[in-house]
């Protein structure tokens, strides 16, 4: 593999800074955008609806997730149908629970059967990925996403709990599964080889990718010594 274009998978940039939306879309191997109210908080987005109408203007051509962001399933209800219609390639953004622990699967299963287009989100569990299958609407292009970082987090192996997800959306042919909470570069090739259909990858994860993909590692060894070498000279070290 010597270049994101050559990846099988769907690559999404995970993000909120406009500069990085707009710069990243411009990609080809970019296929698609997602952002949250965490992202959008530490970039420093103060209205909601001015920054998703703003990079709509650019981002056209390819699918973007936004988020509702309520712990009331009424508003949560009335602003995905806000956001559903600011465009025709987004995707709103449901969590599976709101922070008290309550289902959005009736929720999510009345927002399918609208025909909105939806990214299931914060999933962790197969019990919460066979909800969602059971809820969506088969006729509907929807997103579900697996946060196999966080899984990995726990000490636990995320790829077979996210082939087992892949199988649970069988005959689901316009649901797509997402790796999210990708942590680093080889996340890319475990959800390719796992069958997810999409991974999100951080702004800062997709700059290391585009620069390490395919180098080689004797010549990358030789530069890990050559800024070992640099830094103690320059440090000026005596024994």
């Amino acid at each position: 593999m010597k270049s994101l274009n050559d990846l099988t998978i769907q690559l999404y940039a995970d993000g909120a800074d406009k500069a990085g939306i707009l710069d990243l879309y411009s990609k080809p191997y970019i296929k698609g955008l997602t952002t949250n109210p965490s992202l959008m908080k530490k970039a420093g987005i103060k209205d909601y609806e001015a920054f998703a109408k703003d990079i709509l203007q650019t981002v056209t051509a390819k699918p973007i997730s936004l988020e509702v962001f309520t712990d009331d399933f009424t508003e949560m209800r009335r602003q995905a149908l806000k956001i559903t219609a600011f465009a025709s390639n987004v995707y709103t953004k449901i969590p599976i629970t709101n922070s008290r622990g309550e289902s959005s699967l009736p929720l999510i299963k009345e927002l399918a059967a609208q025909g909105v287009k939806l990214n299931v989100t914060a999933l962790l569990t197969l019990k919460q990925v066979a909800g969602v299958a059971e809820a969506l609407n088969p006729k509907v292009p929807s997103v579900v996403s697996v946060f196999a970082g966080r899984i990995a987090d726990t000490g636990v192996d995320p790829v077979p709990m996210i082939r087992a997800c892949g199988a649970l959306l069988e005959g689901h042919d316009k649901a797509e599964l997402l790796w999210a909470s990708t942590r680093e570069v080889l996340n890319i090739f475990q959800a390719q080889e796992a069958g997810c259909a999409i991974i999100t990858v951080p702004h800062d994860i997709l700059a290391k990718a585009a620069k390490m993909l395919g180098n080689d590692l004797t010549e990358l060894s030789l530069d890990t010594v050559k800024t070992f070498a640099k830094d103690a000279a320059e440090l000026g070290y005596k024994l």
